[in-house]
């Protein structure tokens, strides 16, 4: 299946369930805290320079961002979490939206959660991996940022990354660079593998 990622556009932010598409395109979810880099992720994947918004601030996306790429899938574009600097409020509806996106089984395709492959992750990652596993859909682990690390490092974050968020084995764990592109090849072959189920 050929599908030129380069041809993506825009759809619309989805600020309620009434917002999210229902025309059985599948749907590619992309999730993760707000710095750790998901629009350089996005960027990278669709070869744009700046397709997804990347802000100097984190927190960006306070909607959920639906692209269409080659008129094949939908990618889903949920709001970073974890980040201090928004309202409780604003942090409440961004919750009770990713929350709604979750509990309809009809949406998500496959899930992509993109973490910070330096760091153990936090107890937002886990949070939303638990998301992940009660949707019931399958989902992958992109370990991004993997250029700030030594080769030596490389192994046991993974594996750490593995552990914290108690993945089975069932769930790849992918070593990825938004800056190198390093990872990209096999993150696009696990999102066309999972547009032919």
């Amino acid at each position: 299946m050929a599908i030129n990622l380069q041809n993506a556009e825009f759809i619309r932010s989805a600020v309620g369930a009434k917002d999210f598409p229902r025309d059985g395109l599948a749907q590619v979810a992309f999730s993760g805290r707000s710095n750790v880099g998901k629009s350089s992720v996005i960027n990278r994947l669709l070869n744009r320079k700046n397709f997804a918004r990347v802000g100097a601030a984190p927190g960006k996306t306070v909607h959920i961002n639906y692209f269409k790429i080659d008129n094949a899938f939908y990618l889903v574009d949920l709001p970073g979490y974890g980040y201090a600097k928004v309202s409780k409020a604003e942090r409440d509806r961004w919750g009770r939206l990713i929350e709604g996106y979750f509990a309809d089984p009809e949406l998500m395709t496959l899930g992509v959660m993109i973490v910070d492959s330096r760091h153990k992750p936090t107890a937002d990652d886990c949070t939303m991996v638990q998301w992940y596993k009660a949707a019931g859909r399958p989902f992958i682990v992109v370990a991004n940022k993997l250029d700030k690390l030594k080769k030596r490092e490389i192994e046991p974050n993974l594996q750490c990354i593995r552990e914290v968020l108690e993945l089975g084995e069932e769930v790849p764990v992918i070593p990825f660079s938004a800056e190198k592109g390093d990872g990209k090849q096999e993150l696009i072959q696990y999102i066309l593998d999972s547009l032919k189920d």
